[in-house]
């Protein structure tokens, strides 16, 4: 007996190494809430602990500051090879907060010098998204991505009418439906449809083509879990005595007057697309429907491939905790030199 265990401890260590990376693109619209940040910073833990090959950030706010500040983050968190993408033409949303990514960007030390280094030398020519999509994915092992949408569905409703190209002979909707095993968004608000969500309502009819026509499951960690989870400000003030000067830190402390805490929209999607479902409850399939104001309706279906994440409020501090515990360690290599 005691041998048949001592076997199963050693097949259960090997099984551990051998568990693949998940293959992830992250699709953000990192510059209008600093949630986007605090979600950059755990998927970059992610990668140091080899959980996930993060193939790409693909941005939808346009402006050359979010490409910028992604720069900033690859290459502070020692990935600076990770491919990021931009969009043109996009939702109009500037106005709609103060710009922390442009902050961190324009920041400088004593000297008028950048206080943080990056590693491309032309943000403005950085590849448009739905075109890195295919690159990606035309590359990629079949059923093997996952993606994690986190702002407006422009990118992933262009990608979805993109026609064959160099990349591919496939159209892009055949193309995700080969390549792409999951998708994972934050949108949408399944208890109150009279609000509007602000990552549907941007760009309404990407939202409805993404829900209506995404050829893949799709789970949605919707507005009403995220406020259950609230970042601590204490911790962004206590917690990172390590790090000297911190992109994430410091966008936090630009997007509004310290101390505040904030809603966790973003992180929790990333959390479930790299973790799955320990930390949530996770609803019956069946399909979403988005409206032409802006509203996401439910409707419980077996033939459906739609799900949506809730929280009890145990599960809410859990993921608070683990949250706080990730986000305040230490990455595995970070690069400061100017």
């Amino acid at each position: 007996m005691k041998r048949v265990l001592i076997l199963l401890a050693l097949a259960s260590i090997l099984f551990a190494g051998c568990v693949k990376p998940i293959n992830l693109i992250m699709e953000t619209d990192i510059g209008n809430d600093v949630d986007d940040a605090i979600a950059m910073d755990l998927l970059y833990k992610y990668v140091d602990a080899g959980k996930i090959n993060l193939l790409a950030t693909c941005i939808n706010k346009e402006g050359t500051a979010p490409g910028e500040f992604v720069d900033i983050l690859n290459t502070w968190y020692g990935h600076p090879d990770i491919p990021i993408g931009i969009i043109h033409e996009g939702a109009d949303c500037e106005t709609d907060a103060i710009n922390y990514a442009q902050a961190v960007v324009e920041l400088k030390d004593k000297d008028g010098k950048p206080v943080f280094k990056r590693t491309l030398k032309d943000h403005s020519n950085l590849p448009e998204a739905h075109i890195l999509y295919r690159k990606l994915l035309s590359k990629a092992a079949d059923h093997s991505v996952v993606i994690a949408s986190v702002g407006f569905s422009t990118n992933l409703s262009r990608l979805l009418e993109s026609p064959a190209d160099e990349y591919s002979k496939l159209t892009g909707k055949e193309l995700v439906a080969k390549k792409v095993k999951l998708l994972v968004t934050m949108a949408g608000n399944f208890v109150d449809q009279k609000h509007h969500e602000y990552n549907v309502v941007k760009d309404i009819p990407a939202a409805k083509a993404v829900f209506g026509e995404w050829p893949t499951p799709v789970v949605t960690s919707p507005f009403e879990l995220g406020i259950q989870v609230m970042y601590p400000a204490t911790s962004i003030e206590n917690d990172f005595g390590w790090a000297g000067l911190h992109p994430m830190v410091e966008a936090y402390k630009a997007y509004q007057k310290m101390p505040y805490d904030r809603p966790t929209w973003d992180p929790t999607a990333v959390l479930f697309a790299v973790e799955g479902e320990k930390w949530f409850t996770v609803s019956e399939p069946g399909f979403i429907k988005v409206t032409d104001e802006g509203s996401t309706f439910f409707t419980p279906d077996e033939k459906g491939t739609r799900r949506y994440l809730t929280v009890s409020p145990e599960q809410a501090e859990a993921i608070k905790a683990h949250f706080v515990k990730v986000v305040t360690s230490k990455p595995a290599n970070i690069i400061t030199k100017k």
